[in-house]
């Protein structure tokens, strides 16, 4: 799942100067092998979600016939919509989320609980304007056989670190099933962020079967040959 430098300036439609002048001056994740510069997919696209860079989903779809469309609107099914969760801050918030979030049987949610503090402990997943995305470092950790989605709506406004300073007003925490399932959710979840008119139902806290719908719509659209970057009509 490493990157050459060239595959990440494609991935982030920069040139591939300013790729290895991010490198050099450590703004971007990166490591030398054999004096070779590689960065790893997953930490490339996080870094890129926090800053807000438009990534397209098309660099994550996969090549074996399997299909993602909808992934992230069946994940948001499965995990749902909880509105006005019990937090103070970001360390109450994670304990929250552990105890709301739908898990199968089996899963310990002191663990998860752990995996997502550790994540934390790494930078803030708070991307800026309200919105944070806990998950586990390592997607396939908890065992899980489907991935979700949970979008937690806080009670109120609470501190997280978030890379702009603004308060969180609203967490999607993914539980993926592999690497490929978590670039994907990420990017495509990235792509919709960048709907007006969906950021809109967020803020105004829609119900969930409104925000099913529309994230649906987006889905679909992104699933089609000729505008698979394209959004619905806002």
């Amino acid at each position: 799942m490493d990157l050459t430098p060239k595959d990440a300036a494609k991935m982030l439609k920069v040139s591939v100067e300013t790729i290895y002048d991010w490198i050099r001056k450590g703004t971007l994740p990166g490591y030398r092998l054999r004096d070779k510069y590689r960065l790893n997919r997953v930490e490339l696209l996080e870094w890129a979600s926090a800053r807000q860079m438009n990534v397209s989903p098309d660099l994550f779809r996969q090549d074996d016939g399997e299909r993602d469309e909808l992934l992230l609107t069946n994940a948001l099914r499965r995990g749902g919509v909880v509105y006005d969760l019990p937090c103070t801050d970001r360390r109450s918030a994670l304990r929250a989320i552990c105890d709301a979030i739908v898990l199968p049987a089996h899963v310990n949610r002191d663990e998860l609980h752990d995996v997502l503090v550790a994540r934390e402990a790494l930078c803030s997943t708070g991307i800026g304007n309200g919105i944070a995305i806990p998950h586990p470092r390592g997607p396939i950790v908890l065992g899980i056989s489907e991935p979700s989605l949970t979008l937690f709506f806080p009670k109120h406004p609470i501190e997280y670190g978030a890379i702009d300073g603004k308060p969180v007003t609203m967490l999607f925490v993914i539980l993926s099933t592999t690497v490929h399932v978590h670039l994907t959710m990420l990017s495509h979840l990235m792509f919709a962020l960048q709907k007006i008119e969906f950021k809109r139902l967020l803020e105004g806290r829609a119900p969930q079967a409104q925000l099913f719908d529309y994230l649906q719509g987006i889905e679909q659209t992104m699933s089609r040959p000729a505008t698979r970057v394209g959004a619905p009509s806002t």
